[in-house]
């Protein structure tokens, strides 16, 4: 369903380009645009372009961040000897609205995929590897998706530290297989970070 007008049909073009909107959705929140007046435009825009002129990720952790380190790292109360490795920025937001993890995090950008042409050089594990000799990690978390490449790069990781004096954790299974951390409740997340096993074990069983 397309408008005679070029100018609005460029713009519902450029909203259904976003992910998990279509063409029926980008229509209707172009119409409402239509409706606000030019100074709720600007801001609207302005903050994209602001996002995407300023933001910064973290030096050390790979999070989004403000300045050179993220609030999470920068933050005196959180124990910098407990790692979380996540895929991405999502995972942290999904597993700090729990409340219950007070380590830091580890964001490799991605997982480890042969079939989509991602190596271990694709994603942030170098640094990974730098800061645990740097801050004396104790402990790392492995959070990464219950998926094949999931695993793969827990495992790829795993031998990298292996021979260190660091303990080796996952977070407890009963989150189902294959599932994303951003999709998981509150509650189920939070249970799963406080129950992690140990992961020797629960890549021996």
């Amino acid at each position: 369903m397309e408008s005679k007008s070029k100018i609005l049909n460029q713009a519902v073009e450029q909203m259904a380009s976003l992910p998990g909107i279509g063409k029926r959705t980008a229509l209707r929140l172009v119409l409402n645009w239509l409706n606000k007046n030019k100074q709720e435009i600007a801001q609207f825009s302005n903050s994209f372009i602001r996002l995407k002129e300023n933001i910064q990720f973290c030096k050390r952790c790979h999070n989004i961040s403000d300045g050179k380190l993220c609030s999470i790292c920068s933050n005196p109360k959180r124990d910098d000897k407990i790692i979380c490795v996540v895929q991405d920025i999502r995972d942290v937001m999904a597993i700090e609205s729990t409340g219950q993890f007070f380590g830091e995090y580890h964001v490799l950008g991605g997982v480890i995929s042969p079939m989509d042409g991602i190596g271990p050089e694709d994603l942030t594990i170098s640094s990974l590897l730098k800061r645990i000799e740097s801050f004396n990690v104790k402990e790392i978390i492995f959070g990464l998706p219950a998926t094949m490449e999931g695993d793969t790069t827990n495992f790829y990781i795993y031998r990298k530290i292996q021979e260190k004096n660091i303990k080796t954790s996952l977070i407890s299974r009963g989150i189902g297989v294959g599932n994303q951390l951003e999709y998981i409740d509150e509650i189920t997340l939070g249970k799963s970070i406080v129950n992690r096993l140990p992961y020797e074990i629960n890549f021996s069983s």
